[in-house]
């Protein structure tokens, strides 16, 4: 059986959409396993390993870490692979669904809520990248003062709920073996 793919030539406005929807398919999936691995493995082990205080020191600096490399690649890439300026362009577009016209008010109100909303839902990478004037030229005073205060939002956050996860989840096993 003959590929029938082989044979057809794309226009360039196909090629180009095939190409993006790849970029966005790895962009995504990239970033979806980083912070599953980082948020659900690594974050509660070292917060049950070393405590809550020194656990979320060490957690944040970690966390300073990759999403500073992660904005440092996504500017040097000059790759939209996450849809992020997309979305910054489409802030009006809620859709029928209610989670997309909530999310979309969110996103089109005061950039504090903004920052709020994505600092807990989202990382200070993500945070950072929506809320910055301009796409791909680095980080001015402004930025850094928003990838800080997310850091830290974020962070208490995380911290806050991975402990309150594991000591539930204590309380339970020790309630079953007693």
């Amino acid at each position: 059986m003959e590929n029938r793919e082989a044979n057809h030539t794309y226009s360039p406005k196909v090629t180009a959409c095939r190409k993006r929807g790849a970029e966005l398919f790895f962009g995504f999936a990239a970033k979806y396993l980083s912070d599953r691995l980082f948020d659900y493995i690594l974050y509660p082990f070292v917060i049950y390993k070393v405590g809550l205080i020194k656990g979320g020191l060490i957690m944040t600096f970690l966390s300073l870490i990759a999403c500073l490399l992660t904005m440092k690649f996504y500017d040097w890439s000059k790759r939209d692979w996450l849809g992020i300026e997309t979305i910054k362009d489409f802030k009006g577009c809620g859709g029928n669904k209610k989670i997309g016209r909530i999310t979309s008010w969110i996103l089109k109100k005061s950039n504090p809520a903004v920052f709020l909303f994505l600092s807990v839902k989202e990382d200070p990478f993500i945070t950072t990248a929506y809320l910055r004037r301009g796409k791909f030229n680095g980080m001015s005073k402004r930025d850094w003062t928003i990838f800080m205060s997310s850091l830290i939002l974020s962070n208490a956050y995380w911290t806050l709920a991975c402990y309150m996860g594991i000591t539930l989840l204590e309380w339970g096993w020790k309630a079953i073996v007693s």
